[in-house]
């Protein structure tokens, strides 16, 4: 990923989530860090430390959509292996309590009552 889909990314979460702000947590790729990245008023970003996966909630979301709706399954071609994943992340955006359990971690609750 390139800086500038970074920032058209956390441009369209910005939209989407108009009425709320944002605390997106990203890993240390160079677009999450760049000083082009144009971070919108309702985002903050926070930096990860380096080689630390058990710190990303992502992770999470990640090993579940792997788990539940890739595994042990055969694809016919990376079309078909998108759309489970695309089910996948419709399935977990609808279940927010899964969402909040795989996500939410005490830390980041101290980050977000500290602001």
């Amino acid at each position: 990923m390139k800086t500038p889909n970074m920032s058209l990314f956390l441009k369209q979460i910005s939209k989407v989530h108009r009425m709320h702000f944002v605390l997106m947590v990203v890993d240390g790729a160079s677009s999450h860090k760049s000083k082009d990245l144009i971070i919108p008023s309702n985002v903050a970003v926070i930096l990860l430390p380096p080689y630390s996966p058990e710190l990303n909630p992502t992770e999470r979301i990640w090993n579940k959509l792997r788990r539940d709706y890739i595994a042990n399954r055969y694809f016919n071609n990376l079309d078909e292996a998108m759309e489970a994943v695309d089910r996948g992340l419709s399935d977990l955006k609808r279940n927010r309590s899964k969402m909040k359990t795989l996500t939410l971690w005490p830390w980041i609750k101290e980050v977000l009552n500290a602001n």
